[in-house]
């Protein structure tokens, strides 16, 4: 029998060989992070710090049978989704997230990775505003993927916050436009990522780290607020701690290959460990 004081987390996304982002970052926030970790594999991807160099998608069947085999055994507390590829692995992702009834649901919604490769496909925006985002409690678009799902250019702080309710509009709870991929004038040497609620706003700040090894930045984020979701947390807490997360782990660089390298995914607990001592 499941223990149900175990927190479980299921990442359904592509993986990265290179081990920074998708279902490997994931799995590697969910266990730092204490929840037990589990996946259903929509595509493989062959990567590097240096960019992608192909993408093979799964048959949209298989991510469906995958999600059914742990969602009716070992029970999911909380789940995200990253790389869908497609309009059909979106609708039968959508549907078996209806099916279970699942609330707790993190939309990262990875449309093309740092160095330019397509991982959605174009037709599968309009699959993914009406079947996905409506189930979702949190979506974390970054700017050009918030431009897409909002249908606008963001060149303001103003139209940031006119496109975050464009999203909320979609169905979504919690809507969080993350900076990392800009900034503007105000922002100064701060990243803020911009948190809408369906009422107001909140700013979330850090200080912008000069690195380029930020590779897999908005899975492991999404992730993070994904097992905060899975422990009880309350979704801005869980937003809360998932930045702090992600914060320790470019701080933390690892410094890794030619390319953008991978964030660090232990950065968050060594802190943790070095001020208990």
């Amino acid at each position: 029998m499941t223990d149900a004081r175990i927190p479980r987390a299921l990442t359904i996304a592509g993986s990265d060989s290179g081990g920074g982002a998708g279902i490997q970052a994931d799995l590697k926030t969910f266990q730092e992070l204490g929840v037990y970790g589990m996946s259903a594999l929509t595509a493989v991807t062959v990567q590097n710090t240096l960019g992608v160099h192909g993408v093979y998608p799964l048959p949209p069947e298989a991510a469906a049978e995958q999600i059914e085999a742990v969602g009716g055994d070992i029970g999911v507390d909380a789940l995200k989704t990253g790389m869908l590829f497609n309009a059909e692995i979106i609708r039968l992702v959508a549907d078996r997230i209806r099916v279970f009834g699942w609330e707790r649901v993190v939309v990262d919604p990875v449309m093309i990775a740092k160095g330019g490769a397509e991982l959605l496909r174009t037709e599968a925006v309009d699959a993914l505003k009406r079947e996905l985002l409506p189930l979702a409690m949190v979506v974390t678009p970054n700017i050009p993927e918030a431009e897409v799902l909002a249908g606008m250019g963001i060149r303001t702080r103003h139209d940031c916050r006119e496109a975050a309710r464009r999203i909320g509009g979609l169905g979504p709870r919690i809507v969080i436009i993350k900076g990392g991929h800009g900034s503007f004038e105000e922002d100064g040497d701060q990243v803020v990522d911009l948190v809408y609620d369906g009422t107001g706003f909140t700013e979330l700040s850090a200080k912008r780290v000069n690195t380029v090894h930020t590779h897999g930045t908005g899975c492991t984020f999404s992730a993070a607020i994904t097992a905060g979701l899975a422990q009880g947390l309350s979704a801005f807490d869980a937003i809360q701690s998932g930045r702090l997360f992600i914060q320790a782990a470019i701080e933390d660089g690892l410094n890794l290959g030619q390319g953008q390298g991978p964030t660090n995914h232990w950065a968050y607990n060594r802190r943790r460990q070095e001020v208990l001592q």
